[in-house]
């Protein structure tokens, strides 16, 4: 009987209404209350009960917490469980601090993006440094252009340096089973060979241009890029609180609007700071690309002419000079690695 009174009391500690809820929470407009509201809801660690059975079982062995309350263990768990409660709320609010700032942040940059787009607001304009970069975007569409003609290039004569090859090797068989025409296939099947060997010279140089300009198109000018990105959406964030700075000035100037103005005044500032950072680090960086553009292309046009040409002037010694001069490696003969050449 008694057995049957603790478990009855243990089990309706905590009241539960109709539709199964806890409790109702007050209703708030404000998402930051109502979120600390929930971090700080939940049950009394105080009269909650332990449940020895386990799930489904009878009520015997369920013991009251409260009734080992001035324990070290008790005293142990509350002491941890307000620390990790302080902890997950202050985590909450940060994270919502956070969200709250990027919210007012991209709605103060889309309404000057739109106010730009219309020609209702100002934007700060760089000329010199935005001439630059328009410069550099329509080199990369180029230097594109030129690597996709040159990768084209180098797609078209691997299958004729292929062809020659079976062609050669076609030659040589026709030599030793057609006796009457020996001399005749043997001199075409030396000379396909000798193309074959000289092509796959020019290959190696035509891939060695092709990586070289792949590497400045998509990584270095790449890079500068993406920081004239970042330059541009601090150029924009700049302008869309030098606006909010200047909208707020023209207001009245009572101590509230003056507590605005003092903090417009200071992400202003920040903005400002941020701004002026990002096009310093463009102008580096667009002056050591241009730099490393000349150095880079005046190599990769020298190669290329002196390989194409010694190629077609049939000068087999001048061509592997060539790739000497600019230390390009090919897979010497009789090597385990397959080459570029089989990996295509």
């Amino acid at each position: 009987m008694t057995d049957n009174i603790l478990s009855k009391a243990a089990t309706m500690e905590i009241p539960i209404n109709s539709n199964g809820d806890t409790g109702t929470l007050p209703e708030d407009d404000s998402l930051e209350q109502d979120l600390q509201q929930v971090m700080v809801s939940g049950p009394n660690l105080n009269e909650t009960s332990i449940v020895s059975g386990g799930y489904g079982g009878t009520a015997e062995g369920i013991i009251s917490t409260s009734s080992i309350k001035g324990s070290n263990m008790h005293h142990s768990s509350s002491s941890s469980s307000v620390t990790a409660e302080e902890t997950t709320h202050g985590v909450a609010v940060e994270k919502l601090e956070t969200v709250k700032k990027w919210g007012i942040n991209t709605y103060k940059c889309t309404k000057q993006m739109i106010s730009e787009r219309f020609g209702r607001g100002s934007r700060t304009v760089d000329l010199e440094l935005e001439a630059q970069i328009e410069v550099l975007r329509d080199t990369k569409r180029k230097y594109e252009n030129v690597l996709r003609l040159a990768r084209a290039l180098t797609n078209h004569f691997y299958n004729m340096v292929q062809t020659q090859h079976a062609l050669g090797d076609t030659f040589a068989d026709l030599s030793q089973k057609s006796p009457e025409l020996r001399d005749e296939f043997g001199y075409n099947a030396e000379t396909q060979k000798l193309l074959c060997k000289n092509g796959e010279t020019l290959l190696g140089a035509i891939n060695f241009f092709v990586s070289s300009i792949n590497t400045l198109v998509n990584k270095t000018m790449e890079d500068t890029l993406m920081t004239i990105k970042l330059y541009e959406n601090a150029r924009l964030e700049f302008d869309a609180y030098r606006s909010d700075l200047e909208e707020l000035s023209l207001g009245p100037r009572d101590a509230v609007a003056m507590a605005r103005i003092d903090a417009a005044q200071q992400q202003y500032q920040i903005q400002k700071d941020k701004y002026e950072r990002l096009r310093s680090d463009v102008t580096i960086k667009l002056k050591f690309l241009e730099e490393n553009k000349v150095k880079v292309m005046h190599k990769q046009l020298l190669l290329f002419h002196n390989a194409i040409s010694a190629y077609f002037a049939g000068n087999q010694q001048q061509l592997e000079q060539t790739l000497k001069q600019f230390n390009v490696k090919l897979r010497p003969p009789g090597a385990d690695k397959p080459s570029w050449l089989e990996e295509q």
